[in-house]
C-alpha cells in the first residue's frame, strides 16, 4: 500500500510542497513537523542520511513503494544509458505520472485514483493500473463516459512537459518520446538516490 497519511506532514518533512494544501500551509509553517522540528539541523547529517532523504522524496513524488523502486533502478542497471537518466525515465512513464504532467490531476495522488477508477484509456483500450509503462507514440484519451465528468471538463493544459503532445479537443495526449531528466518536474538529487542504491 502506498503512502496514506497526512500529505502536509510529509511534505513538512522533506521541504517540497507535494500538494496545494501543503503549498499553502508550508508558507506559515516552514519547519519540519514535530517537537524537535526548530533543533534539526543538517549539518551533522551523515552521507547515509542524506542519500536516504533523497531516495525517500524521490518515492514522494511518485507515491511508489520500496520494492517498486528497486525494481525500476535494477532495470535502469541493465541499460546502457545514465543510470539516473534511466531511472527517471521510467518512473516518469508511469501512466499516473503522466496523467499528472498533462494537467488532468492536480496532485500524483488525484492522478493514481483517476486511473484506477478506469478514466484513461492507453490506445483505446481501458487500463485501470497506475503503474502502466507508457511507450512512445502511446495515445492517453480520457474514456468517452469520463468526459464529461466536472473534474475533466475544467481540464487546461499548462506547463505541460515538451515530451508530452496535447489534443485538447479530445482530452487526450502521446508520449511523443522519452523524456530527458533535465525536462522532468521533480526536487531530487538523482545523485544520491543512485549512491543509496549502489551501496
Amino acid at each position: 500500500m502506498t503512502y496514506q497519511g497526512p500529505k502536509v506532514k510529509l511534505s513538512r518533512r522533506f521541504g517540497v510542497a507535494l500538494t496545494p494544501k501543503a503549498a499553502k500551509i508550508m508558507e506559515k509553517r516552514t519547519l519540519p513537523p514535530g517537537q524537535h522540528g526548530r533543533v534539526r539541523s543538517s549539518k551533522d547529517e551523515s552521507d547515509f542520511k542524506k542519500q536516504l532523504i533523497q531516495k525517500q522524496l524521490l518515492r514522494a513524488q511518485y507515491n511508489i513503494l520500496e520494492a517498486q523502486m528497486r525494481r525500476y533502478y535494477q532495470l535502469a542497471l541493465q541499460s546502457r544509458e545514465n543510470r539516473a537518466e534511466r531511472l527517471i525515465q521510467l518512473l516518469e512513464s508511469r501512466l499516473d505520472a503522466l496523467v499528472l504532467r498533462a494537467g488532468f490531476a492536480p496532485t500524483i495522488y488525484a492522478a493514481r485514483q483517476y486511473v484506477t477508477h478506469r478514466h484513461f484509456t492507453v490506445n483505446g483500450k481501458a487500463v485501470d493500473i497506475p503503474s502502466y509503462m507508457v511507450q512512445p507514440g502511446d495515445v492517453v484519451a480520457v474514456r468517452a463516459k469520463s468526459r464529461k465528468l466536472t473534474i475533466f471538463c475544467e481540464w487546461s493544459p499548462k506547463g505541460v512537459p515538451a515530451y508530452l503532445e496535447i489534443t485538447p479537443q479530445e482530452a487526450c495526449f502521446v508520449l511523443a518520446r522519452q523524456p530527458q531528466a533535465i525536462e522532468i518536474p521533480i526536487i531530487c538529487e538523482l545523485s544520491r538516490v543512485i549512491e543509496f542504491y549502489s551501496r
